[in-house]
Parts: structure tokens; sequence; C-alpha cells
């Protein structure tokens, strides 16, 4: 990924967490939600947002939904916001790395309090 690509990849992460915490007011996007990664096409036209959020409470499928239909909001307010000649189109997914690495985790705990 050219630095180019990382900076703007940044840039959209850095706006799209910031417009979560101030101006969504989606129910379903009201939780603790991160962006943990956001990657972009070499032509900068589509980008893929990762997300993630802390405990399970949440039903993932409906989180998903509540960013699908945010993302005509999100992208108009990149386009505001960024100067950026193509303001992309967002697909988001859900990023289990958190949990993951939390299991992994408690696995290890378990493994050195038993010993």
């Amino acid at each position: 990924m050219s630095r180019r690509s990382e900076r703007t990849c940044k840039l959209i992460q850095r706006e799209i967490s910031g417009l979560l915490e101030r101006e969504v007011n989606d129910p379903r996007l009201s939780r603790l939600i991160s962006v943990t990664e956001v990657t972009i096409s070499p032509d900068f036209k589509h980008a893929k947002v990762f997300v993630s959020t802390l405990g399970s409470e949440i039903n993932k499928e409906d989180m998903l939904a509540g960013f699908n239909n945010a993302s005509g909001f999100l992208r108009k307010e990149l386009a505001l916001h960024l100067k950026l000649k193509y303001t992309p189109q967002l697909s988001f997914h859900y990023d289990d790395s958190i949990e993951r690495g939390t299991h992994l985790l408690k696995l290890i705990e378990e493994l050195t309090t038993t010993e």
C-alpha cells in the first residue's frame, strides 16, 4: 500500500470515528463501536471499513445494517470534510479480532493458573 493510500485510510478512519461519536443518531450505532481499519482500492473509489464492538450484547447483523443505512450520510460528510478527488463508496465489515484476542488472553491465563 502506498503512503498516500495509508494516509487516506487513516483520515477516513478518524473522520468516521468522529462522526460516530458526534452526529450519527441510529440506536444500532450508539454503543461502543470502534473503526479498527480502513482499506481503500487503488483507484480510491471503494473503501472497506472494518468495525468492532466491545461486548457481545449487540447483534452484529443489526450493527452492519445500521452502518449500511448510514453509509450515504457518512459518505456525504466525508466529502464535506476531506479534500479528495473521489469520495469512496463505503462497505462495512465486522472485525472480530478484538474478541479473538480477548479469548486468546483468557486461554493463556487459564493455562498459567493451572500450572
